[in-house]
């Protein structure tokens, strides 16, 4: 149904079907005039562009049918050439629109403070030095700072920085267009305006690498260079043994390239449906065939090769304090607390098999900390700001978010360092990258160098580079890119958007990433599942070995009845339906990918 939606597969088909009935060649040269003139004049433009494609052959075929008054044969042609390029078409439909998608999770609105309330102003209109309300769970409008007596909050910048821990926002921190803010209402003073913001450059970077990515050569087009020659030298060869225009059209017609023509996209789209099955979309057919080729793999590390998700890396008692005793404290007051850091300590408790003893007196400081009796005994959790300002002593000590400290009873008896997690299934898929052909595994990370190295050591990944922003790794894609040739970029966050439009396959993890590494991408892994990039390889493979076998047997056989009709043995019309008879066991073959 939708092959037949397009204009022209109408009109060849319906055109073919009615003359064959009626027997009445008008109906053909009518179909061969209505249907054919727009095919060649695009198959013209195409090679006044530089574009010589495998739809040339065809084109003299339909312009020598009409010439010759061999109407039924171009109207053959015609329907073959309209009917690949309808599946193509479908197979190249994107899975989202047009940039427009990418913007949808832009800022858009901003509440701005005026006069003790605030209005909603669209984010173009917010100028520098604008005081803006922040709510818990609102994206950051524009680039902007905490002010004095703004509140405190936590911040997840990590789809924008690549640190996989939210930062402690206080007056004073400054914040990225695009971070989410999750749990304290904020007062901040705008430090950009919306276009100069962080979020819309990165869109910029995207555009910009989309630009500027060369074009990839499609197999069937590879062939036709070679192809097309050939052919016309079999003309030449059928009129010098004939001296007949109609062997000269047995031989296009026979030779129209129908394999080039039709066996790469129905093997696409079947490539497509088999990685659909397993929550793998693909937008475009050049995606999947470039996808089994890649000779370097670059990761994203937070929410790609990690979780991104904090977990509690490491328990340490202080003057004398058990690590046990501190964790079980600790996760027995975060039991009431809606902040994720201390679901993570939670979590830990429960793992370790710790009892949590009841609470009371719970108070939750937004972004800071939390406190509640235990055992009758004061138990404080948070930064080390929280504690002091209920009148605690403690070291000085970084406000990274990467850290909580216990005290109890005004004494400090602890700390919770917090960390990321790698994915389980990431050794394997490295090891199945190998295997598939993948000669370097590279780390382009925003967050710092000392857990980068650590996961890509649990990984095994060769190459690590860390501190990087979004163009730093689009430069590094393309260093890449020159080095091997097909690269696959493999992210999450807003940051990774521009390297995935700038690699030879983008591949995005849609399952929580954001929507603009989703538009940005080629591929999308609607699962939560990094395996399944080893999946899509082995698909790829699989679609380009037996397209290439479809290709090479079904020129095989076009070259034998080039031969044959170049000797005069074969009409056009003969050779038309030898042709359709070749097409249908070429789709038949590339259906095997499905």
């Amino acid at each position: 149904r939708s092959l037949l939606r397009r204009p022209i597969v109408l009109i060849a088909a319906t055109g073919l079907v009615v003359g064959l009935l009626a027997r009445a060649p008008i109906v053909f040269l009518v179909t061969l005039v209505v249907g054919g003139v727009p095919l060649v004049l695009q198959t013209l433009r195409g090679m006044l562009r530089g574009r010589f494609a495998a739809d040339i052959v065809a084109m003299l075929a339909i312009v020598t049918a009409f010439v010759l008054g061999q109407y039924f044969a171009g109207v053959v042609i015609v329907l073959m050439q309209s009917g690949g390029e309808a599946l193509e078409a479908y197979a190249m439909q994107r899975a989202s629109s047009s940039l427009e998608a990418l913007l949808a999770r832009a800022p858009k609105i901003a509440h701005r403070v005026q006069n003790n309330g605030f209005e909603d102003v669209p984010v173009e209109t917010v100028r520098v030095g604008d005081i803006l309300l922040v709510r818990p769970g609102d994206l950051i409008p524009v680039d902007a700072e905490v002010c004095e007596g703004g509140g405190t909050s936590t911040v997840d910048q990590s789809a924008l920085t690549g640190e996989p821990l939210p930062i402690r926002a206080v007056p004073g921190t400054g914040l990225l267009s695009g971070s989410v803010n999750i749990d304290g209402a904020l007062r901040v003073r705008a430090l950009r305006v919306s276009d100069q913001s962080q979020y819309q450059q990165i869109v910029k970077l995207v555009e910009k690498a989309r630009q500027e990515k060369p074009p990839i050569q499609r197999i069937a087009d590879r062939f036709a260079v070679w192809f097309t020659p050939l052919t016309l030298l079999m003309c030449g060869v059928a009129y010098a043994v004939t001296g007949s225009a109609t062997s000269v059209l047995a031989v296009l017609v026979v030779a129209t390239p129908c394999p080039l023509i039709l066996a790469t996209p129905v093997a696409v789209i079947a490539g497509i449906s088999r990685a659909a099955d397993l929550g793998i979309i693909v937008k475009h057919g050049r995606a999947i065939e470039q996808l089994g080729r890649a000779r370097a793999v670059v990761f994203d590390k937070t929410g790609t090769l990690t979780l991104g998700q904090p977990r509690v890396a490491h328990v340490e008692g202080l003057d004398g304090a058990a690590a046990a005793d501190v964790l079980r404290a600790a996760a027995a007051v975060e039991q009431f607390s809606s902040h994720h850091l201390g679901h993570a300590v939670v979590d830990a408790a429960r793992e370790r098999g710790l009892a949590l003893s009841p609470v009371t007196e719970f108070r939750e400081s937004p972004g800071s900390g939390v406190v509640g009796c235990v055992d009758n005994n004061q138990v404080v959790v948070g930064s080390a700001r929280h504690l002091r300002e209920r009148g605690i002593s403690i070291r000085d000590t970084p406000e990274d978010g990467t850290e909580a400290h216990v005290a109890v009873d005004g004494r400090v008896v602890g700390t919770i360092d917090f960390g990321d997690r790698l994915r389980h299934q990431v050794p394997a898929l490295m090891q199945r990258l190998a295997v598939l052909g993948v000669s370097d595994t590279v780390m382009l990370t925003g967050d710092r160098e000392a857990p980068a190295e650590a996961i890509a050591a649990q990984a095994g990944i060769r190459t690590v580079r860390a501190n990087l922003l979004p163009a730093d790794k689009v430069t590094a894609v393309r260093e890449l890119s020159r080095r091997y040739g097909n690269v696959l970029m493999v992210g999450d966050g807003i940051n990774d958007a521009p390297a995935l439009a700038a690699a030879t396959v983008g591949v995005a993890m849609g399952a929580h990433g954001t929507a603009i590494s989703a538009e940005a991408a080629d591929v999308v892994l609607l699962v939560d599942d990094i395996a399944r990039l080893g999946d899509a390889m082995v698909i790829s493979r699989r679609m380009r070995r037996i397209a290439l076998q479809s290709i090479g047997v079904g020129l095989g056989l076009s070259f034998a009845l080039m031969v044959i009709a170049s000797l005069g043995h074969i009409t056009p019309a003969a050779g038309a339906v030898m042709q359709e008879a070749l097409d249908a066991a070429v789709i038949l073959n590339a259906l095997r990918v499905r």
